[in-house]
């Protein structure tokens, strides 16, 4: 069943609207589980949201998807589970000073839609979300690589190119003497990275493949010039 993620600045009622979805979408035809922060991070939390998703249930994700490459890696859960999925933005909140920085979804980018958004007290758009969850037809596991051959082939190189480039800057600024809390910078590439610890070769390269395996679930030509960020901020939610 479906996948409802929430996301927005810490104060902005996320938990309490996640508490309220799970009132209104409950029911003896479907259980409705809410995953928030799991120990061990991202990738405990990724695989929580995968474990929960099936058939039947509905999965509300309230945990750390203030950046869009963690939206997306959700998006392609859904879309390997064949699941429709959603996402609600909760607009405001005071936020805090010592807090990550918060990228507002665009419903231009096809992991921030279908994109609800709610100021405050207003009332869940509740019939609307229910109909983008149950009356839409989910799309089917893997859609994207029948794309055209030659388009997902180029998409693959720059995705492998690009990687490379930003584990290979990774580590020739840690071989400079680079201090725990320095940013690192990819040539090209605006956002930086601040490691706290030094990472070896390998783990760098375990992340790589995992971040390949998600991206590769849409290999489309309109996330070509996010790709060095996404896997920046991949790296900066993984690396604990």
């Amino acid at each position: 069943m479906p996948l409802v993620v929430l996301c927005g600045r810490p104060g902005s009622g996320k938990s309490r609207r996640a508490a309220e979805l799970r009132a209104a979408l409950d029911g003896p035809e479907r259980q409705v589980h809410v995953v928030a922060e799991a120990e061990g991070g991202r990738a405990a939390l990724r695989a929580e949201v995968e474990r929960r998703l099936s058939r039947r249930d509905v999965v509300i994700v309230d945990a750390g998807n203030e950046v869009r490459s963690i939206r997306y890696e959700l998006y392609c859960a859904a879309r390997q589970a064949g699941t429709a999925r959603c996402l609600l933005h909760c607009a405001g909140g005071p936020g805090r000073p010592d807090e990550p920085p918060f990228e507002a979804p665009d419903p231009s980018n096809r992991w921030d839609r279908p994109l609800f958004t709610v100021h405050g007290e207003e009332p869940l758009p509740l019939a609307a979300i229910r109909a983008a969850l149950f009356e839409s037809a989910p799309p089917p596991p893997h859609r994207a690589t029948r794309t055209q051959p030659l388009q997902s082939s180029s998409f693959l190189h720059h995705l492998d190119r690009v990687t490379q480039e930003v584990l290979a800057a990774v580590m020739a600024a840690q071989r400079s003497g680079a201090q725990p809390g320095e940013v690192v910078r990819v040539p090209g590439v605006a956002e930086g990275l601040v490691l706290n610890r030094p990472v070896s070769m390998a783990e760098l390269s375990r992340l790589r493949r995992q971040f390949i395996s998600y991206t590769k679930m849409q290999p489309s030509d309109e996330n070509l010039p996010q790709l060095a960020s996404m896997f920046l901020q991949y790296l900066s939610r993984s690396i604990q």
